[in-house]
């Protein structure tokens, strides 16, 4: 994996993350930012996705395409290798994206005005999926210790207690906090669940992005004889930076959950293949292992480098997954607006601020760290600079 500077090139190009328009609209623009709010690699990608991609431009046929078995079996052949997962008999449908798959869900499985649980701070799009279907959003926020985030149990099961509650989303790992949850806490949660009846949507993207010694446990494989109901999602996107080109996948234990995904998405014209899509999710699981071991070291270097050199009234909530640095910034005493035109204006930094992930975030911000240890060191200079002239 190249971590030459230039590869700074494909974040400060045609990349979103570095789009005129969203840097102004969320950042308040100028050349000066540097952007690293997007969770994606800024990186180059795996030669053997690029090389899959333009031998399927070079076919010169565009049209319409089935998509082969050996993309599934791809995917299981690299679950079983990574993470010893075998589920190979589970029904795995393609959606075009994680939100398409939440979004489907809580309408199939919830009606109007029946809660769904997040755990703040959480992804930004989880609300905006459960308000945009008249859903209500229960809150039951993560706990922040010496230890790291934890989970609490006693307010997710008196949340999940509620006549109405009816589906949690369950972020594992956890974006943006980085927390991989271990096998007992997920099989705390699956009893917690079952117990009142609550759907468990369990968003693994983030599933192959487990920095060492840390390990990723499928929600799946914790279920045992509980009883809960789930489904997961996975995919390529975020581990091979393809959200532009590839679509992901449902994965569950029950075929009627599968048939309903099945039946939404045939109705919606949701599964109509993209060619080069399919070119490189394969060659993704089938050729990216290297690749991504070497992101992965790439992503403790930077740990490291934030660990030892971030400035006093900055501290790193430590990773245990994901390639994303969750900042605490609230020694600075600043409050969220403030806060965000700081990052912006002083340290001409464009990160996600913590509000954006829930009320719990605030004094918070996320910065990506997949990405050229250059650049890393140039955003700490520019925290440490900014903190300097505070």
């Amino acid at each position: 994996m190249s971590t030459n500077p230039c590869v700074r090139g494909r974040v400060t190009g045609n990349s979103l993350a570095a789009d005129p328009r969203s840097l102004n609209r969320l950042f308040g623009g100028g050349e000066e930012l540097l952007p690293l709010w997007i969770a994606e690699p800024y990186v180059d990608l795996a030669e053997g996705i690029v090389e899959a991609v333009e031998a399927r431009v070079s076919t010169s046929w565009y049209g319409y395409e089935t998509r082969p078995r050996e993309d599934i079996e791809a995917f299981w052949a690299w679950m079983y290798k990574r993470h010893e997962w075998d589920g190979s008999g589970l029904p795995t449908s393609v959606s075009p994206s994680v939100g398409t798959s939440i979004g489907v869900l809580i309408e199939q499985l919830t009606d109007p005005g029946q809660g769904v649980i997040l755990q703040p701070p959480v992804f930004t799009d989880f609300k905006p999926l459960v308000t945009a279907a008249d859903r209500t959003v229960i809150r039951s926020p993560l706990i922040l210790s010496d230890d790291g985030y934890r989970i609490d149990f006693d307010d997710l099961s008196t949340k999940a207690a509620a006549p109405a509650t009816r589906l949690l989303i369950l972020c594992n790992p956890h974006n943006p906090v980085g927390r991989m949850w271990t096998a007992d806490e997920l099989a705390r949660v699956a009893v917690i669940c079952a117990e009142h009846d609550v759907f468990v949507l369990a968003d693994e993207i983030h599933a192959d992005l487990a920095l060492t010694p840390f390990k990723f446990t499928p929600f799946a494989t914790v279920v045992g004889d509980s009883g809960v109901s789930w489904a997961a999602t996975h995919g390529p996107i975020k581990t091979f930076g393809l959200a532009g080109v590839c679509d992901t996948l449902l994965v569950t234990d029950d075929e009627k959950i599968r048939d309903l995904f099945r039946s939404k998405s045939s109705q919606l014209h949701l599964s109509r293949n993209n060619v080069f899509g399919m070119a490189a999710f394969q060659a993704a699981y089938r050729t990216g292992g290297e690749w991504l071991n070497d992101l992965l070291k790439l992503v403790a270097t930077n740990v490291e480098l934030l660990q030892d050199r971030l400035p006093g009234g900055i501290d790193l909530i430590a990773p245990e997954a994901t390639y994303l640095a969750w900042l605490d910034l609230r020694q600075l005493n600043m409050e969220v607006p403030e806060l965000a035109d700081w990052l912006s204006a002083s340290a001409h930094l464009a990160l996600s601020p913590g509000h954006w992930f829930g009320r719990e975030g605030a004094g918070f911000a996320r910065m990506t760290i997949a990405a050229p240890t250059e650049q890393i060191a140039d955003a700490v200079d520019r925290l440490t600079q900014a903190v300097a002239g505070i």
